[in-house]
């Protein structure tokens, strides 16, 4: 069994401190000094003394529900986030960030076989990368049916900008939850949330069993039989930042927005071909 990362332990400990509820008059201190401190936009969430932990905070909902395509060729961003890199996967690399890459096959994982991670061939990546104080939870971004999804324990290494630059496979080493979905029109792609530092869980509320930053030492497989989502469902958050990468078939999407744009769940990056 191999031994749990000192990262791990850290993510931890920061999720226990977010997760305690302290007495309203110092939990109110706590959350507006992580507002200010970290220029979070409460403008379309309740008031930050509402909250009981600061991981309520972390993992807000929004007040009012934010409108978006209903057109099935549009595709949407499923978080707020940078797009941190983004481009066509070549001989089966895509990229960390300009002039790092790493390879799709080891990403996806030996969860899945040859055959579902050569889908991706040829493909597209989107890298999103949300920041302490973006909005935490993630949303789906077109009409799909899933059909697997792999827990795949790792460590949790900062995956901010200057760490993108200097750690090679930094994807691959952090844990991570790999989704295989199915589009409307049959094309599939693969949503993959990785983890980061204090990072405590990663939340897929159609899969409770999943448990991120827990016991589990080896990958943990978990397949649906007829299992449909709609663009724009509410699958779940981190509590803390951290990145979501897509992954897609060849020649599935048109891809709008491109490396250091700031995009808002609902907004639409692409257009399936």
């Amino acid at each position: 069994m191999n031994k749990r990362h000192i990262t791990s332990a850290i993510s931890q400990a920061f999720g226990k401190f977010a997760s305690k509820e302290f007495s309203p008059w110092f939990q109110t201190i706590v959350n507006k000094s992580y507002v200010g401190l970290m220029g979070l936009d409460m403008s379309e969430f309740h008031n930050p003394s509402t909250y009981k932990s600061l991981n309520a905070l972390f993992t807000r909902n929004l007040r009012e529900p934010r409108t978006f395509s209903l057109d099935g060729d549009d595709f949407i961003s499923p978080c707020d986030s940078l797009i941190s890199e983004t481009g066509t996967i070549t001989d089966d690399y895509a990229l960390q960030i300009k002039g790092m890459r790493y390879k799709c096959a080891d990403f996806i994982g030996s969860e899945f076989s040859d055959q579902e991670k050569a889908i991706v061939t040829d493909g597209t990546f989107i890298n999103c990368y949300l920041s302490p104080k973006d909005y935490h939870r993630y949303h789906i971004p077109t009409n799909i049916k899933v059909i697997k999804a792999v827990h795949i324990p790792g460590k949790f290494y900062p995956v901010n900008m200057p760490s993108l630059k200097k750690r090679l496979n930094l994807f691959i080493e952090n844990e991570r939850v790999v989704i295989l979905c199915e589009a409307a029109n049959g094309k599939r792609f693969y949503m993959i949330l990785v983890s980061a530092l204090n990072v405590g869980v990663m939340q897929v509320s159609f899969e409770p069993r999943i448990q991120t930053n827990a016991i589990a030492t080896s990958p943990q497989t978990y397949t649906f039989e007829n299992l449909h989502l709609n663009k724009g469902d509410d699958f779940g958050c981190f509590e803390m930042g951290s990145t979501i990468i897509i992954l897609t078939e060849k020649d599935m999407l048109d891809v709008s927005v491109k490396a250091g744009d700031n995009v808002k769940f609902s907004q639409t990056i692409a257009k399936f071909r």
